[in-house]
């Protein structure tokens, strides 16, 4: 299977924090969730994917293509949307309609109206006049409307109503149905990429914990409650992480059929998003 995007051993320093050799590869047609805690290092990631910044080593290729090297052609085919992007608030949608249909050739006003029917976000109104919601929306409608290849999303339903996520996701499906775009999508709401991603890439501290399909993961991993006594028993190398409660110890694991086979263990939890990011940054090895 080709990749919309590879990413290899990139690195960047800062004073204060620094992204570690991160590698992950996102398959054509596929949507990854790139999950981690505030700080981890996602918006950086994004941005030197996106030449906002220079990394300060490593390789990173969209649609094949080397991201320096090729950047006017790759950004044709590049949908973004970044938790810290703006329009200014004077503007117009009908303004932005006439800014992108001369910055992008395959710009399709009729798709942008559309969409703005479809999200009630009045055309001649001030960005101004908007919700945090509304001017989400916006972002997000003017990212698909020049039919993108590749869908660069940093917390692009934040600010939205479980209604109106709902629906954004609805057409990310479609677009990616449709066209065969491929999604890069960084989200808080884990519960969200559960439903869409196909793969999961966590990143913590400024390194990639794991990159795995979501099956794998939801399938694979889960969760044993246990007492003190009965963990003692268990050999390190056969879990993760764990963490200690008040009443029992919860355990990370990622091969449920292995672990029951060797403990004779029959209920292991299944394991959600959230639990797996709150267990591999809080637990203990």
């Amino acid at each position: 299977m080709e990749n919309a995007l590879e990413v290899k051993n990139l690195c960047k320093k800062y004073d204060n924090f620094e992204l570690k050799n991160i590698t992950f590869n996102l398959p054509t047609g596929m949507i990854m969730g790139f999950i981690g805690e505030n700080g981890a290092g996602k918006t950086t990631t994004i941005k030197a994917i996106l030449n906002i910044i220079k990394s300060s080593k490593g390789e990173i290729k969209i649609f094949g293509l080397d991201n320096h090297k090729e950047d006017k052609k790759i950004k044709e085919d590049i949908g973004v949307v970044l938790d810290d992007m703006f329009f200014p608030e004077i503007l117009t949608p009908n303004d932005i309609n006439s800014i992108m249909k001369n910055i992008y050739k395959n710009w399709d006003s009729k798709m942008f109206y559309d969409y703005l029917k479809e999200f009630s976000l009045l055309p001649n109104k001030q960005i101004k006049t908007f919700s945090k919601g509304m001017r989400k929306k916006l972002e997000i409608i003017t990212a698909l409307s020049h039919h993108p290849k590749l869908l660069i999303l940093d917390e692009p339903t934040s600010g939205l109503d479980p209604i109106a996520r709902n629906e954004v996701i609805d057409i990310f499906q479609n677009i990616l149905a449709k066209d065969n775009c491929s999604i890069l999508l960084s989200s808080h709401i884990t519960t969200d990429l559960e439903h869409i991603a196909d793969y999961i890439t966590f990143i913590s501290n400024g390194k990639i914990i794991l990159s795995k399909t979501t099956n794998e993961l939801l399938d694979n991993y889960g969760i044993v409650k246990c007492t003190e006594k009965e963990f003692i028993n268990i050999d390190k190398k056969d879990y993760l992480k764990y963490k200690k409660t008040k009443y029992e110890y919860e355990v990370l694991i990622e091969n449920k059929k292995d672990f029951k086979e060797k403990y004779n263990i029959s209920i292991i939890d299944k394991i959600t998003l959230d639990d797996l990011m709150i267990l591999m940054i809080k637990g203990e090895k």
